[in-house]
């Protein structure tokens, strides 16, 4: 097994050194994206050996050990041995077998206000600050696109991109309504609020993924806006593209310059329709086999964050989490764990 690893990580160099490759931007981006994999994997396996070289001499140990204190430390370390490995080997099995071949891609995703006025704004970036900080401890990059504020510093709403090793893989659980049930700060008597907040998860589809003709495009640029609709420049830095045949219409007005700002709406706009198409797919192949097979409905409430009783619950495991302080601060790894499994067993 290792030796068929290093050979491919071997070939898959040998092809993207290839000058002659970057001739072919469809196939740079598949080599490029399988020698990515290919390295993690690779990682993946070297710790896994050197992990099962601890294993079996710690197996040696205990069967040639006569010191009683000795041999239940030693029973220790192989029961963390053993339990390291184990998960070595799933995500080795994941990696080289993803059950979604889009888990690789990076992600855009829009958190927007619902139901609950201001305190729904604060929910959003509630929501914002939990997903920078569940990247951040991944050792992801995010990176703000557009968003649009409100004076009590919430968003109405807020998209930007993540970038890393198996974003989509991780983050595409958390698609649907978000409720929140607490006492909103703008609430003097002390009544509890339920609002909503609805967050997207759209694996990033690159130019070679989709193609969008020019003429099907409206760009139009104005001055970019602060909080309150208030005008924090002069110049019309800020982009909003119109796709006429969908009537999708994106914007971006966080970055420098108009340029960045046109790049990154182009970003968003692909993967919208790459997402609009994958659903329309999800649809035909449920409407034939009769049944409904589950299109991502962001309309669904998956989950409920509920302050009073310091509880999460996600609805659609059916099962709840205590410490919302530290879960909202970016500790997501049980939950999303737990959804990953179900996943894998059809329960979702």
């Amino acid at each position: 097994m290792f030796e068929d690893i290093k050979k491919n990580l071997a070939d898959l160099e040998k092809a993207i050194n290839d000058p002659f490759l970057v001739q072919d931007k469809k196939k740079l981006a598949s080599v490029a994206r399988e020698h990515a994999a290919a390295k993690e994997i690779f990682r993946l396996v070297c710790e896994w050996e050197k992990l099962d070289a601890d294993r079996q001499k710690n197996e040696k140990l205990l069967i040639e050990e006569k010191d009683p204190e000795i041999i239940s430390m030693a029973r220790a370390e192989q029961t963390g041995l053993e339990a390291k490995l184990k998960k070595l080997a799933a995500d080795i099995d994941e990696l080289a077998h993803p059950a979604d071949p889009r888990d690789s891609k990076n992600v855009i995703m829009e958190i927007r206000a619902g139901t609950g006025g201001d305190e729904s704004a604060l929910f959003a970036t509630d929501l914002f600050r939990l997903y920078a900080r569940y990247a951040e401890r991944r050792g992801w990059k995010t990176e703000i696109y557009s968003a649009s504020r409100i004076g009590l510093g919430g968003f109405k709403e807020v998209v930007f991109a993540v970038s890393g090793r198996q974003v989509f893989g991780h983050l595409k659980y958390e698609a649907g309504a978000h409720r929140v049930q607490r006492v909103p700060v703008t609430e003097k008597a002390g009544r509890i609020h339920t609002s909503a907040a609805t967050v997207a998860v759209l694996p990033e589809a690159e130019e070679i993924d989709m193609e969008i003709k020019n003429e099907d495009l409206r760009i139009d640029t104005y001055a970019a806006s602060g909080p309150g609709g208030q005008k924090v420049n002069t110049t019309n830095s800020a982009v909003r593209i119109t796709h006429l045949p969908t009537n999708l219409v994106v914007q971006c007005q966080d970055q420098k310059s108009q340029h960045q700002n046109k790049e990154k709406a182009m970003l968003i706009l692909r993967a919208r329709l790459a997402d609009r198409l994958a659903e329309e797919k999800q649809q035909k192949e449920a409407a034939e086999r009769k049944k409904q097979v589950g299109t991502g409905d962001r309309s669904e409430k998956i989950r409920t964050y509920n302050f009073p009783q310091d509880r999460l619950t996600d609805h659609r495991l059916k099962q709840s989490w205590h410490g919302l302080d530290r879960i909202l601060d970016g500790d997501l790894d049980d939950l999303i764990n737990s959804l990953k499994a179900a996943d894998k067993k059809g329960l979702l």
